[in-house]
């Protein structure tokens, strides 16, 4: 897995497929995933950021039922809630389901989750048919990947490949909120 090239999504898929990880755009910066259920892939993508299990991934979707393994059942109220924000960049803390791993959600009782308005995203997820973990695409400590080039630099081993695609329009990763309190936890674009 040397100088990772450009994929079409048919190609991601089958990177996700086979445990792979894959760069992709997302609405402000590149993003790094991976299939969720698949302990080496969500590790490789910890090893690459150096980033501890504890924190936690996010997870993506084209849609709601992508994260019925993942969550706890919520109240209509709470689902409209995160309904209402998504598509969009704003990530929504899910009670997690039993089960769900600590090397995906940490050492938390939530499940970080969000329906982007980003069509290589939308269109990842869907043809995957299921959700796919998205966090930054940099080294702990380094700012976020906003170009190929840059995904290059930082991991030159260790992916699939790069996703083609444009970036979206905001300016900052997606603002994270707690499901059931509304709170803002971390300001978005």
């Amino acid at each position: 897995m040397n100088d990772p090239g450009l994929l079409d999504t048919r190609q991601a898929v089958r990177c996700l497929q086979s445990g792979g990880v894959i760069a992709y755009p997302t609405e402000a910066v590149y993003g790094l995933g991976c299939d969720p259920g698949n302990e080496r892939a969500v590790r490789s993508i910890l090893r690459l950021k150096s980033r501890p299990a504890a924190a936690g991934l996010i997870l993506i979707g084209d849609c709601l039922e992508r994260f019925e393994p993942f969550i706890e059942p919520a109240g209509p109220e709470l689902l409209q809630r995160a309904l209402d924000a998504w598509p969009g960049p704003v990530t929504w803390l899910f009670k997690r389901a039993p089960g769900v791993p600590d090397w995906l959600a940490g050492k938390h009782d939530t499940i970080a989750l969000r329906i982007p308005d980003h069509p290589v995203c939308r269109s990842l997820c869907e043809a995957f048919g299921g959700a796919i973990v998205s966090t930054s695409a940099n080294p702990g400590g380094f700012e976020p990947a906003r170009n190929a080039e840059q995904v290059r630099a930082y991991f030159p081993e260790g992916l699939c490949g790069i996703v083609e695609g444009e970036l979206g329009d905001e300016q900052r990763p997606s603002e994270i909120r707690d499901l059931a309190s509304g709170r803002v936890l971390r300001a978005g674009g």
